[in-house]
């Protein structure tokens, strides 16, 4: 059962795992919120958080839906719309067609007129589903049709546009704030560029890749989106900057983002609390001059994943959970010990954050904060983080949306042991050597390695590691 459920004084069932019966199900969610006597709905970061029909059926059955309202939705939802819209503003969009595209002949005319590489993209939703890079002709019509079902799968909708695909961007998005009388702030940048396969893995923020002109720039650019768009509550901006430093519209999230959290630890502010403020009518709380910014944070994505079987998918139980702590350490997860990992959603499990007073203690911190973390009896995708975290490209703030892909392409990764597969090892090791056999030792290691005073130990808690000699 899902921790929320557990803790909560009030559970209603909206159906079966499998979404179409459940988190897709409109009519069953406006259903079981009339009877729980609720005011709202919030729609979180995924399924029906961008779907202007969901935000009617509120509307219409009385609820608040904390978001944008279905005008507003509506206006932005459609990728191509909202791209028409932002260009008349004078805003630079990737360069494409602006229509859908139905089939893969049409496809490869427009493609041909833009040049391949190409990109296929869902026109509604977001978060990197419905989408596929294209580099010729020969393999348009199955990354189509890839791209279709799994839009399908993901928003209920399959509708596809094309765009240029650019060499080695960067990924860069402003989190906004826009109230209902029309007062919008911004809250800062994150770069978003370490993805693999257009998932986002990690983020941070403040950009490395920008000083103050171009922050300042890409910052007005996401200002004129919000006011052409009249866009209102929690919102992000999402932009690419090329290899010569301009930038290019791509698209407006309409809701909470994944890694909203590191925005709240450089500003201070909560999102998701103004999000609650803004859709019960009252004004925006904070104006542009009093958003203060400090120091920089990193988030780590922990998936489901085991990235030594080509990130397949790890659904199982959660046989024991450890979250990390120290200063400036921030954990979002509903993890716990027992927990089950269901099969039919996305695969984020945890979230691992780290504030500090300049990226390279963010770094530091967040190293030994992903380290701490234990989560046994699935695969996680902690080895990656580890690996990252030590490349000198990232460390650099030298990295691209392109990069991941390509050095995971050679890049052979050792996961961590749990105690149950050292133990294992150990014991098998043990029955099959002789006095000449190899030798097995197993040790235990500190886990916290932060300190809160001069004077003060870390903290242990004993992992197990195997060598073998």
């Amino acid at each position: 059962m899902s921790r929320h459920v557990l803790e909560a004084d009030e559970a209603y069932r909206i159906g079966p795992g499998e979404p179409p019966e459940s988190y897709l199900n409109i009519q069953r969610i406006v259903a079981v919120a009339k009877k729980a006597g609720a005011e709202g709905v919030h729609p979180g970061y995924g399924f029906l958080a961008e779907n202007p029909e969901f935000a009617v059926a509120c509307e219409e059955a009385g609820l608040s839906f904390i978001g944008p309202s279905s005008k507003v939705l509506r206006k932005v939802a459609n990728k191509l719309e909202s791209k028409a819209v932002v260009s008349r503003a004078g805003v630079p969009a990737i360069p494409g067609p602006r229509k859908e595209i139905v089939s893969s002949e049409e496809a490869d005319q427009e493609a041909r007129q833009i040049g391949y590489p190409i990109l296929v993209k869902a026109v509604h939703g977001g978060g990197g589903r419905g989408m596929r890079i294209v580099k010729g002709p020969k393999a348009l019509k199955s990354m189509m049709e890839r791209a279709r079902a799994e839009a399908k799968t993901s928003f209920g909708r399959d509708e596809l546009y094309l765009e240029k695909y650019l060499e080695k961007p960067r990924h860069i998005e402003v989190q906004m704030l826009a109230g209902r009388r029309g007062r919008v702030v911004h809250l800062g940048e994150r770069e978003c560029s370490l993805q693999r396969r257009y998932q986002k893995i990690l983020e941070e923020t403040p950009s490395p890749a920008l000083n103050d002109k171009e922050r300042k720039r890409l910052v007005s650019l996401a200002l004129r989106v919000a006011e052409a768009t009249r866009y209102e509550n929690a919102g992000t901006i999402e932009f690419v900057r090329s290899r010569d430093g301009r930038f290019y519209y791509m698209e407006t999230n309409k809701r909470i983002q994944v890694e909203h959290l590191i925005t709240e630890m450089v500003t201070g502010v909560d999102i998701v609390e103004e999000q609650l403020r803004i859709a019960s009518g009252e004004r925006l709380s904070l104006s542009q001059n009093e958003v203060e910014f400090s120091g920089a944070a990193i988030n780590c994505r922990v998936n489901a994943e085991d990235p030594a079987k080509g990130f397949a998918p790890t659904p199982g139980i959660v046989t024991r959970f450890v979250a990390p702590g120290g200063p400036g350490v921030r954990v979002d997860t509903a993890l716990y010990d027992g927990c089950p990992v269901p099969e039919y959603y996305d695969s984020l499990i945890a979230k691992v954050a780290a504030f500090g007073r300049n990226r390279q203690e963010a770094i530091e911190r967040v190293r030994i904060a992903i380290g701490e973390t234990m989560i046994e009896g699935v695969k996680t995708t902690i080895p990656l983080h580890e690996t990252l975290l030590e490349k000198p490209e990232f460390v650099k703030g030298d990295y691209h949306t392109q990069l991941l892909d390509t050095f995971l392409l050679s890049e052979e990764l050792h996961p961590t042991l749990t105690r149950e597969e050292a133990a294992a090892i150990y014991l098998g090791l043990k029955r099959s050597s002789e006095s000449a056999g190899p030798r097995l030792t197993v040790s235990t290691v500190p886990r916290n390695l932060w300190r809160t005073g001069p004077q003060q130990a870390p903290e242990k808690r004993p992992a197990l590691y195997v060598e073998g000699f």
